[in-house]
């Protein structure tokens, strides 16, 4: 329950500060003196968005500061899922800067505005007007009939379930489009994979039957070139090499007498050992060289095969060649995957189909179970409330379809008087009516929902005198098991208030300012006697108040 409230440079409300106790308040006051803004107040508190037209004084920040009792109501998790501290009295602060920006806070921490309206869900529901004509969604209507089915945690289950079960038929139908556009290209790609692998390419090749061809193709200018380079090499009397050994001899004379001379002839034995490495080199290329045309020619061939599929794909190396390879086997054996995974995902589908109906059946059977007593008890509250012949007409019905919450349809059928036919809420209830069923709906819920605190804004619409009595006391039987709150015009409403709000505006200087404030005993007769007669209250309108709250 919320138990105090704190506002500072809000709308007209310059600074207040309010407790509020359990049971049942109400809070009155004139058109336009400030109710709204108190419920705004508490809206900020909850998470609704702010702006810059919320401060009375733009040059100061907007503080609002909550209260709330939560010790009963098991929220220790949603602390701890969000890592946030948990303490018995929790408080709520929004803050509004001069610059626009907000902060809000829970326990001195801060949150975002989600965070925020995720606990608001578990602390307040605040019923406006535009709620009650809200009865008339479907999706409103079938809200009301899970809580009374206990449905909450089964349809939660399947909205996980659900969620998967759409992924997975979002996955088979993007697989399956690709399947259908590559079936198209795997016919090509099959044939140019085919070619690629028919060449044998492999890494570094191209390089090597390059040189090989260069060499066969000119093996006998080759032959001819070393041959002669030989010849000179080795020849006996000026050959090279004996060239070498002279000036060899020579310097090995005059070696001794000068480390110059022995360097040199250091050099010159390495030039030697070095150049007979280089002759027997020479011997060995020539010795293997072989003037083959049929080899000669298989390389052509295949450097011809390979020029031809560089052409063909325009790149211009082997490795080239080999990556687009890769590319077509992925590309083919993609086509083999998705139907492996085609296969796994209609599986999957399938199986979570069978678990969706069995919880979709279940829900159905929870709300057949429960239609008949939420009949039952709203006819029970609404008789009291002056619809002695009101009727529901609420069937559900199965489908094939899959919906947010089941697979049901639903048909919420009302009639208020005999002898008329049955129809849609919005199109066959009262304002006065649709005020009273959504109060007998608040009731009921009362009863399975754990909310600490409900507030109805002017719930009230179209009704008075005894109904409102008995408006007024419905609200106080609900609030044995959760704070209410009335925002009210009505006095027969106010009355049965535990705690009586007046919300009043008075001018100050140049500056006009709202206040809440709790009325005492004396008070609440003077304020109630004025809504039954006015301005001026007379003598029976006092008489009358008392009655009323006694």
């Amino acid at each position: 329950m919320i138990s105090s409230l704190s506002i500072k440079n809000y709308a007209l409300i310059e600074k207040l500060t309010i407790d509020f106790s359990r049971g049942f308040s109400t809070i009155t006051g004139e058109t336009g003196a400030g109710k709204s803004i108190i419920l705004g107040a508490i809206g900020l508190v909850l998470g609704k968005r702010a702006d810059l037209t919320s401060l009375k004084n733009k040059e100061e920040k907007c503080i609002i500061e909550a209260h709330f009792e939560i010790a009963k109501y098991n929220l220790k998790p949603f602390f701890e899922a969000n890592d946030l501290d948990y303490e018995e009295e929790t408080i709520i602060r929004r803050e509004i800067l001069p610059s626009g920006k907000s902060r809000a806070f829970i326990n001195d921490s801060p949150v975002n505005l989600q965070e925020l309206q995720e606990l608001s869900m578990f602390l307040i529901d605040i019923h406006s007007q535009q709620q009650t004509q809200e009865l008339s969604d479907e999706n409103v209507q079938f809200k009301i009939i899970d809580a009374i089915a206990n449905n909450k945690e089964t349809i939660i289950e399947y909205q996980l379930l659900l969620k998967t079960f759409k992924s997975d038929q979002s996955k088979l139908n993007s697989i399956l489009k690709r399947q259908s556009e590559s079936k198209k290209e795997q016919e090509y790609n099959t044939f140019l994979l085919d070619e690629l692998v028919a060449a044998k390419l492999k890494a570094g090749e191209q390089e090597t039957l390059e040189a090989d061809f260069e060499k066969l193709n000119n093996v006998e200018i080759i032959k001819e070139s070393l041959d002669k380079a030989l010849a000179i090499a080795n020849e006996e009397q000026i050959g090279v090499r004996n060239n070498l050994n002279e000036i060899k001899i020579s310097l090995q004379k005059i070696g001794s007498f000068s480390t110059d001379y022995s360097a040199i002839l250091e050099r010159v034995s390495s030039l030697t050992i070095e150049f007979d490495d280089i002759s027997q080199e020479m011997n060995r290329f020539s010795e293997k060289l072989i003037n083959d045309p049929e080899q000669l020619d298989l390389i052509s061939q295949k450097l011809q095969v390979i020029f031809n599929l560089q052409k063909k794909h325009q790149v211009s190396t082997v490795g080239e060649l080999l990556d687009i390879q890769l590319n077509l086997e992925n590309a083919v054996l993609e086509l083999g995957n998705m139907e492996e995974e085609i296969t796994m995902l209609n599986k999957s589908i399938e199986s979570k189909r069978v678990e969706l109906d069995g919880l979709a059946d279940k829900i159905h059977s929870n709300r057949e179970k429960s239609i008949p007593v939420l009949s039952q008890k709203l006819i029970a509250i609404l008789e009291t409330l002056g619809m002695p012949n009101v009727r529901f007409k609420i069937d559900i019905t199965g489908s094939e379809n899959y919906f947010s919450n089941g697979k049901d349809e639903l048909e919420f059928l009302f009639s208020a008087n005999k002898g008329t036919d049955f129809g849609l809420l919005k199109k066959v209830a009262s304002g006065g009516e649709m005020s009273r069923i959504m109060l007998a709906v608040k009731a009921i819920l009362a009863q399975y929902s754990k909310l600490p605190t409900l507030i109805f804004d002017e719930i009230d619409t179209g009704v008075s005198g005894e109904i409102a009595i008995r408006m007024g006391e419905i609200m106080k039987e609900m609030s044995r098991e959760m704070q209410i709150f009335a925002i009210t015009h009505l006095p027969q409403i106010a009355a049965k208030g535990e705690a009586h709000f007046k919300v009043s505006k008075a001018t100050v200087g140049e500056d006009t300012q709202s206040e809440l404030k709790l009325l005492n005993q004396d008070q609440r007769i003077v304020e109630i006697a004025q809504m039954l007669s006015g301005t001026v209250v007379s003598e029976s309108a006092l008489n009358h108040a008392k009655a009323l709250l006694n």
